[in-house]
């Protein structure tokens, strides 16, 4: 069973239906004590960095996660600013992430005035992904994921990293580090590929690290 945390900040309705669409069984936790019951977990994120992690920490999630997540390594997802959040600090605010994986998070910048693009990063994008992580099949087609976001996660340790994508320069838009996984894109809003992510993510198997 997945539980969906709901700290008031996710799209966890969204997340919820593409669940229940693909025969997964899911939760919306809107209470921290919810998530004991859970196999898995996923923390979704819109807004603002600092606002969201206030937020965690306000409605007592955040303590509540850094028992199940770090404690009893369940595993969990962190889907756009939920994977922002993984991290140690961000350029969008001045409070600490949950600091799970080492690195910051860093805001498109592009110098060359030519070669700017539209910020916030919006559409779709072909990931490269890393086999053999938990979320990623081999696939004749190249999987693409739907995008929105102004800033993104640089990690400390290239080994965390299982997917770039291109927007400008190549960058960081998916990671694992055993049972901890995030991802920049919206799996809930990219149909077929987004799909077979979430599926994997409900069926791999935790000895796999």
């Amino acid at each position: 069973m997945i539980g969906i945390v709901d700290y008031g900040a996710g799209n966890v309705g969204s997340v919820h239906r593409m669940f229940k669409k693909i025969g997964v069984d899911s939760f919306i936790a809107a209470k921290p004590e919810l998530l004991f019951g859970a196999s898995r977990l996923v923390v979704p994120g819109v807004g603002a960095f600092d606002s969201a992690m206030e937020k965690l920490e306000h409605t007592g999630f955040l303590r509540c996660l850094n028992e199940l997540v770090i404690g009893r390594e369940i595993p969990v997802l962190g889907i756009c600013l939920g994977m922002q959040m993984l991290f140690q600090t961000s350029e969008e605010g001045i409070r600490p992430g949950l600091g799970w994986l080492r690195g910051h998070v860093v805001k498109f910048q592009f110098e060359d005035p030519n070669q700017r693009l539209p910020v916030p990063h919006m559409g779709w994008r072909e990931v490269e992904m890393t086999l053999g992580c938990g979320l990623f099949l081999p696939s004749d087609t190249p999987p693409r994921f739907y995008f929105v976001h102004s800033y993104y996660a640089v990690p400390e340790s290239p080994a965390t990293i299982i997917g770039t994508t291109e927007y400008g320069h190549r960058y960081c838009c998916a990671v694992r580090q055993k049972n901890i996984f995030g991802v920049q894109f919206h799996p809930e809003k990219s149909h077929q590929f987004g799909m077979q992510l979430l599926k994997n993510f409900a069926g791999f198997r935790t000895q796999n690290t």
